[in-house]
């Protein structure tokens, strides 16, 4: 039997993993397996970075409780061996253990993934975007793949001397794009920096088009916007190919976590599917509250909430053939 035999009898969606890991695999990445169970406390201690903060637990029978993985980044962070003077690049494709925000019950979902450890540079961090879009571009189907950049969000909350307790006031308005609360809220706590609060509405609110974005942070004024971020930010939208750099969007309302996050973060979006298909970013913060030297990068893709539509257009395309 040869390849497209094996291929032929897979269904949809694992045609599209085959075809994912080839994809990783032929840009340097290995393959990282691990186990289902990890040490509860791992979870318990980093609540706030994961999806849900339900965590099924059980006691091992040497007494210790574990808890079945409800997020694969973490365990990666934990068991890899740090090596910040180099580049670690691996993948995988695992199951997590998660309450479904429908129906309020555990469910078992998968992922495949990859991330990018140690060394990141400029050029691995371009590496992992043109992993992103080509993962989008496999799917197949109309895409969006929407950046922000963390830092410049940082940036100006700390030109405006907001405290930490205060993003976590403006950063659900900045994420619902709620322009009439966000200015409300900034004329409250900081009533002494109303261009920096109007610069960050016009930001929230730009259209997504990254030329035009870029236009508007370098039209900041003083001190509002590092030049250095908005260089990383063009250069890497320049460095993708063209018919990626079609699907790209700058949307400053996706801010990620912000304690955990930092640089460049993304989400994948395909027509027909309501919620994002693919996040990602960088966590060198994450890295360092975990006591690790290295950067890091990667994504995560929720093979889950593509396995109806692939399903529905294999059974169009067979109806069309019939």
């Amino acid at each position: 039997m040869d390849i497209n035999d094996i291929l032929t009898e897979m269904s949809g969606l694992e045609q599209l993993i085959f075809r994912l890991r080839a994809l990783y695999g032929k840009a340097g990445y290995r393959q990282y397996q691990m186990s289902k169970f990890e040490e509860y406390d791992l979870y318990a201690r980093n609540r706030d970075f994961l999806a849900s903060e339900q965590i099924i637990s059980f006691t091992d029978t040497d007494g210790k409780l574990m808890a079945l993985k409800p997020d694969v980044t973490l365990s990666i962070i934990k068991n890899l061996k740090d090596m910040p003077d180099r580049l670690q690049r691996l993948y995988y494709d695992e199951r997590v253990y998660r309450v479904s925000s429908g129906s309020g019950s555990f469910q078992e979902l998968r992922q495949l993934g990859l991330e990018c450890m140690g060394a990141v540079d400029d050029d691995a961090l371009l590496e992992v975007l043109e992993l992103a879009c080509g993962t989008l571009a496999e799917i197949g189907g109309q895409a969006v793949l929407e950046l922000s950049q963390i830092d410049i969000l940082r940036g100006i909350f700390d030109a405006m001397g907001l405290s930490y307790a205060q993003w976590d006031m403006v950063l659900p308005l900045v994420q619902s794009k709620n322009l009439q609360g966000l200015k409300a809220l900034l004329s409250q706590l900081a009533p002494d920096y109303s261009e920096a609060s109007e610069f960050l509405q016009k930001l929230v609110s730009a259209p997504g088009d990254p030329e035009g974005v870029i236009r508007l942070l370098r039209s900041a004024g003083p001190g509002l916007v590092d030049p250095a971020s908005i260089d990383q930010l063009e250069k890497l939208i320049a460095g993708l190919p063209e018919d990626y750099r079609k699907i790209i969007r700058i949307d400053f309302s996706l801010t990620g976590n912000s304690r955990y996050y930092n640089g460049i973060i993304f989400q994948g979006f395909i027509l027909g599917i309501p919620s994002r298909v693919l996040a990602g970013g960088q966590y060198d913060r994450m890295m360092k509250r975990m006591g690790k030297a290295s950067a890091a990068c990667g994504f995560a893709l929720y093979l889950n909430l593509l396995e109806r539509m692939i399903d529905a257009r294999d059974a169009g395309c067979e109806g069309k053939e019939a």
